[in-house]
């Protein structure tokens, strides 16, 4: 079996598999969160603020940094009909 490793989230420690995933460990980290950025509701960066894949594996000591967006999709508008 692997040992965890430690991924950061939003500036707390999260201990995972190797073989995470970026959704995987937002998942690990909280469960809201994981539910938004599934439905496109929120983002994920990295340390410098580069947007990661939710598919993209993660490795030992990354930060990601965790968001809701304020986006709407291309169906939603400000006016109420």
């Amino acid at each position: 079996m692997s040992e965890s490793i430690a991924v950061f989230v939003n500036e707390k420690a999260v201990w995972v598999a190797p073989e995470s995933s970026v959704a995987d460990v937002v998942a690990a980290c909280d469960a809201a969160l994981a539910h938004a950025l599934a439905a496109g509701g929120a983002q994920v960066t990295d340390g410098r603020g580069i947007a990661l894949d939710p598919h993209a594996p993660v490795y030992s000591g990354a930060i990601l940094r965790v968001f809701l967006s304020t986006r709407r999709g291309r169906d939603e508008s400000d006016a109420q009909a």
